[in-house]
């Protein structure tokens, strides 16, 4: 609308100055002649009864102008339809919109925030607390120290989970496949009384951890492992392990481990825990490789950490267990 309005300024202009100069012609003209000249009446019966006028004295509206103006005005030459066009859009330059629309404000994003809390608790394990709004019934997976597991956040966004420490300074990452997550750190002091022991693989392996203490056979009390797995109470008498299941086996192809823990500073007994590596064979991991890994913790040393892959034998075989006796170190308890 602005060009508009300023393209019809200059053509208002341009016809202005073409008028004027009109005029200025026709008055210079009439205004030019030699002295003034008389006319007389002839009567009323002059010639073809047309009425001669006499005495005529010509004049002007307007005073004559000087000498050196009377001449011809020179007017500039009419500007063609293209020249008109681009001056206007030459004169047009650098003019602000006031009109224009409003640009158009973006709508605020939604920021989600991640938080994960991690607070020390008995048996040398930490209660983690993950809490994410915009991930809500989201997989996800838990890091700490090597190890690494599965879960699901609820319908909230929300998971609370029990690790076993692996670290006296322990830090957890919560990782979204998304690349959003949270992490978290805690001190356990009470790590150096525990001794650990951590079974991890992915997906449908078959495998399973089991702690025999003092001489236990399987299927007896002493027997610890998935399906007798006590819970962090028992350590407390000092004589009893514990086993901890981490990861959820209802997602697909799920980061899964066990760890088995043994209090073995406190006051108890003497004697060896037996610690054996057990696959199955399934229709799921038969004639195939298995990848698993072990990590083992024991007091004044570093993280044990050891790879295993494992040539499952043929279908035939389903309902057929591996032993692996060697994969971990027996525990020794000599409180003396």
């Amino acid at each position: 609308m602005q060009k508009i309005r300023i393209f019809a300024m200059g053509c208002g202009t341009l016809a202005l100055a073409l008028g004027a100069g009109h005029f200025m012609q026709t008055s210079g003209a009439a205004s030019a002649g030699a002295p003034q000249k008389q006319a007389t009446a002839a009567g009323a019966n002059g010639p073809s009864g047309t009425l001669e006028l006499s005495s005529i004295e010509l004049t002007s509206a307007i005073p004559a102008p000087p000498g050196d103006a009377q001449a011809d005005a020179i007017l500039p030459a009419p500007l063609a339809a293209q020249d008109t066009r681009e001056a206007a859009l030459s004169d047009a330059e650098g003019v602000t919109l006031t009109d224009a629309l409003p640009a158009e404000v973006p709508a605020p994003s939604l920021a989600c925030e991640y938080t994960l809390t991690a607070d020390p608790a008995p048996g040398a394990m930490v209660a983690l607390s993950l809490d994410a709004p915009c991930a809500r019934s989201e997989r996800f997976t838990l890091h700490h120290n090597g190890m690494m597991f599965t879960q699901i956040t609820d319908e909230g966004g929300h998971a609370s989970m029990l690790v076993p420490a692996l670290a006296k300074s322990a830090v957890f990452i919560a990782g979204f496949s998304n690349g959003d997550g949270a992490v978290a750190q805690a001190q356990v002091d009470a790590l150096e009384t525990y001794q650990r022991v951590a079974v991890q693989w992915q997906g449908d392996s078959g495998l399973a951890l089991h702690a025999l203490e003092f001489g236990a056979e399987f299927g007896s009390e002493g027997h610890v492992w998935a399906e007798a797995r006590r819970d962090v109470a028992a350590a407390s008498d000092g004589d009893r392990g514990f086993m901890t299941l981490l990861g959820d086996a209802d997602q697909p192809n799920a980061l899964m481990a066990q760890v088995y823990t043994f209090p073995s500073r406190l006051d108890g007994r003497d004697g060896d825990i037996d610690l054996q590596v057990e696959a199955e064979v399934t229709q799921a991991n038969c004639a195939k490789d298995i990848e698993a890994q072990t990590l083992q913790m024991q007091p004044g040393r570093a993280l044990n950490v050891q790879d295993l892959t494992l040539m499952m034998p043929e279908c035939d075989a389903v309902g057929d267990f591996l032993v692996l006796k060697n994969l971990v170190n027996d525990i020794t308890i000599a409180r003396n």
